[in-house]
């Protein structure tokens, strides 16, 4: 499969118009190249249709639509013919171009391996690089997605390039939330009165003192204080 941005292989191929039709020929034009196994198949008509169905949206969004397979000129033309496909079919006799885009190869059909065309399709870009991919094609949906990517490059034309986006990984430690400040750092409040704190301390003393017990104060409680700093 080739690579997205590099240089579509160029091709010359006869066409249900009657002329020969290259990719010379679309210079500066978005062209959806999409390669089919055969004409009047099950899969292929109604792929076929989904792009005639959608052709007047693709042609609004810059892109001119090319179908490719391997068949005659005059398989082509009774097919398109049949199903008034209004773009043209070239024919690709020997699959050579299919080959040259990675569309031809080895693919499960009934299942069973066998070498064939690939439904494949190629966005080409107006310099002739290729745009976008799709092979293996599942043809349900298939022309909403070949929309979807020329709508998407038609406003990417439009953008202005912006700077790199903002990491959405927060920083180290951000989820936690705000960090605490350290003891060492943090301003405690004062009591609003120290002697409101010495009359707790008096009311300790003396409820130890009634019940017998020791009570360890590093002040003198009415100036009395035993030498382990008891209340007698």
């Amino acid at each position: 499969m080739l690579a997205i941005g590099k240089k579509a292989p160029s091709f010359k191929l006869p066409s249900t118009s009657g002329k020969t039709v290259s990719s010379a020929d679309f210079a500066g034009r978005k062209v959806v190249l999409y390669f089919y196994p055969r004409d009047n198949t099950p899969g292929c008509t109604r792929e076929a249709c989904d792009f005639r169905d959608q052709h007047t949206k693709l042609v609004r969004a810059g892109a001119a639509v090319l179908g490719v397979s391997g068949d005659s000129l005059k398989s082509h033309a009774g097919f398109r013919s049949k199903y008034e496909l209004p773009f043209e079919l070239l024919s690709d006799e020997g699959n050579k171009l299919a080959n040259s885009f990675g569309a031809y190869g080895e693919k499960m059909m009934y299942g069973k391996r066998v070498k064939g065309v690939i439904r494949s399709t190629f966005l080409i870009d107006e310099q002739g690089k290729l745009a976008a991919a799709w092979s293996p094609v599942k043809v349900d949906g298939h022309v909403d997605q070949v929309l979807a990517a020329l709508k998407g490059s038609t406003e990417s034309e439009g953008q202005p390039k912006r700077g790199a986006a903002k990491s959405s990984t927060p920083r180290k430690g951000a989820a936690d939330g705000p960090k605490k400040a350290s003891v060492k750092n943090r301003t405690l409040t004062p009591p609003k009165s120290t002697k409101a704190g010495a009359v707790s301390q008096r009311a300790a003393a003396a409820s130890a003192s009634e019940r017998g017990r020791g009570y360890r104060t590093p002040s003198r409680v009415k100036g009395v204080k035993s030498a382990r700093g008891s209340v007698k």
